[in-house]
């Protein structure tokens, strides 16, 4: 399990070069986790691999796999479920920040394409919207030869900026979808918390199944600082000193009331969230996935 760990360790995946290697070695490490994990009977109903066995085809064996693990695995599939997944990212501004070496942002994209190419994987369609206060490019959800590196291409390149907004985009966005589907929402959610339950909801609406992964970095979940700081608005021009031990007690409650409100909204709506902290391996966030994708199918 450690070495599949440190396979989905965010930090040793910006070390990687190309988006389409970083997915293939998250999703692989992931797999190959699952059968040396408790969870090696989870019922994964994509791409799961078991021993090969003589009589197998040996097309099929995944050499990667073998080349970790000295072991000889082969892939199955399952019939097309024809699942229609959008992920919608955030690219505001507040998703560069990163008190560790690494912005929400990185993570979120790594989070982004290691899902997608999950889903991918299991001959399901995937696609990507990015927003910020507007919608900035829409991918259609497809599961065409080709499409899913053009998701990963795209996210090589992604920046974020502007501030976040999250009530119209969402709107729009939900409107663009007619088709039936699971949304998976990756953000910060740096924003008013009843706008973005009011997005959610209009998603419910049309009948979508949805996934939030609240992405947040470590300091911004326990305030660590002890010196007396300059805080910078990401997403405008403001900036203060303060000495963390007069306004620590505040934000900390104001981030919990936040947080609540969101978890609270979104299971009357019967939402999903999970929070994701931006040092944690990638692993909970698409164990997450497959526990929801179980439970619907």
């Amino acid at each position: 399990m450690a070495n599949q760990i440190r396979f989905l360790d965010p930090k040793i995946l910006s070390k990687i070069s190309g988006m389409e290697l970083r997915a293939r070695t998250v999703v692989e490490g992931f797999i190959y986790g699952l059968h040396r994990s408790p969870y090696r009977g989870f019922s994964v109903e994509f791409a799961e691999y078991r021993e090969y066995t003589p009589g197998d085809d040996i097309r099929h064996i995944d050499w990667k796999v073998y080349a970790r693990s000295d072991r000889y695995y082969v892939k199955e599939f399952e019939e097309e479920t024809n699942l229609n997944c959008h992920i919608l990212l955030d690219t505001s501004a507040s998703m560069n920040y990163g008190g560790n070496g690494l912005s929400k942002l990185e993570y979120a994209s790594y989070l982004t394409a290691s899902l997608g190419y999950m889903i991918f994987q299991q001959r399901d369609g995937v696609g990507l919207i990015t927003y910020d206060n507007q919608i900035n490019q829409i991918i259609h959800s497809r599961n065409k030869k080709g499409h899913m590196l053009s998701i990963l291409r795209y996210l090589e390149k992604i920046e974020a900026a502007n501030e976040s907004e999250m009530s119209m985009p969402l709107h729009q966005i939900a409107e663009t979808i007619n088709k039936k589907g699971l949304i998976i929402l990756i953000s910060d959610l740096l924003d008013d918390p009843a706008a973005i339950l009011r997005g959610l909801q209009h998603f419910r609406f049309k009948g979508h199944d949805v996934i939030i992964f609240h992405i947040m970095d470590e300091t911004e979940l326990t305030f660590p600082f002890k010196n007396a700081t300059k805080f910078v608005d990401m997403e405008g021009d403001s900036q203060f000193m303060a000495i963390p031990s007069l306004v620590r007690d505040n934000y900390m409650k104001k981030l919990r009331a936040h947080m609540s409100w969101l978890k609270r909204g979104c299971g009357r709506m019967h939402v999903d969230y999970h929070l994701l902290e931006t040092s944690k391996p990638l692993d909970f966030a698409l164990f997450s996935y497959l526990n929801h994708r179980s439970r619907k199918d």
